[in-house]
């Protein structure tokens, strides 16, 4: 029997190994690319405002998660394909080990090239900053990390050997690198409380604008703020938009003037100071710091007017931009 027939036998099991490390790698290697530009996102602000560029925690999460699963997954599955290599159980020149191998070397190379077009085009832009600079070369490096690993693996010519230096070299600096950007997304991760506060806040703002609808069209309807918010729950019949989600505490409800008032809760986290990539769409009305806290809304009576009725029906009231009213039916 050829030498080669156990890969002819094992080429479905070595694919998977294959298609698997590949996976695992992506996620590895994203992992880590995402870790280091949350750190530059964080403490190097982009000076030219762009949306996407600023510290994301949810980004940084995403990474965490993928380090945590994927790379145990790569190194194992990687020493699977290594030791087969070794024991002979799959030829070096399998069709299999080539074509996938070559792919991912096909993969990287876009990327830098990709990278370098990118690189250059910000720079005849005038968008020459050092964030864009650092993160540039974050992809750069670990793509060419990964590109230079496999040109060696599929370039050298005994693979039987259990103790390649080089493949030592690549895989101690991989784990080092991987273990590295673990720990120092330590520093910067928002803890599972602090997240789950960011979402109740969320929430709440989210409940608030509701409310802030009803109380335009009470005013629309009957010409004044309400006293309570009783009024308006009495009005559209509704509960729990007006309660804290988790306490189930009411909201508090102020009047300040004939066209002013204030709906206070109590939050959880400060989304007036931190502008971070969760809090950038915030509209300003609803930014707030932790704690109880009463945020001001308005109607405005000048944009109000009556259309006369029509046929016997009702006058319609026009609301503000941005307000709903109910309209009664002609008749």
């Amino acid at each position: 029997m050829p030498s080669h027939a156990p890969a002819k036998i094992n080429s479905p099991k070595f694919a998977f190994y294959y298609l698997l490390s590949l996976v695992a790698l992506i996620f590895s290697s994203l992992a880590v690319g995402q870790i280091a530009f949350q750190y530059i996102n964080k403490f190097m602000p982009d000076i030219f405002g762009q949306i996407g560029l600023d510290f994301s925690p949810d980004v940084l999460k995403f990474a965490v998660s993928a380090i945590i699963i994927a790379a145990p997954i790569f190194f194992i599955v990687t020493n699977l394909i290594y030791k087969s290599l070794v024991s002979g159980k799959m030829d070096k020149d399998s069709g299999v080990r080539r074509w996938l191998t070559y792919f991912i070397l096909f993969v990287a190379a876009v990327i830098i090239i990709g990278c370098l077009i990118g690189t250059v085009n910000n720079f005849l832009n005038g968008n020459w900053t050092a964030k864009f600079l650092l993160q540039m070369l974050t992809v750069i490096g670990i793509a060419a990390v990964i590109f230079s690993f496999y040109l060696y693996d599929i370039r050298r010519k005994v693979v039987d050997k259990p103790a390649d230096r080089v493949l030592r070299v690549y895989f101690w600096g991989a784990l080092a690198l991987m273990i590295i950007a673990f720990v120092a997304s330590l520093f910067i991760v928002e803890s599972p409380q602090a997240a789950r506060n960011r979402l109740i806040d969320g929430q709440i703002i989210n409940d608030f604008s509701s409310v802030q609808a009803n109380v335009s069209n009470y005013y629309s309807t009957f010409k004044k703020l309400p006293a309570t918010l009783n009024d308006v729950r009495e009005q559209y019949n509704v509960v729990e938009i007006y309660r804290d989600p988790v306490t189930l505490k009411d909201f508090g409800y102020e009047l300040k003037d004939t066209s002013t008032y204030a709906l206070c809760a109590d939050f959880r986290t400060d989304n007036k100071n931190n502008r971070d990539a969760s809090n950038e769409y915030v509209d300003e009305t609803m930014r707030h710091i932790a704690g109880y806290q009463c945020l001001e809304f308005k109607v405005y009576p000048e944009n109000i007017k009556v259309v006369p009725a029509v046929n016997g029906s009702q006058p319609v009231t026009t609301p503000a931009a941005g307000q709903t009213v109910p309209v009664t039916p002609i008749q």
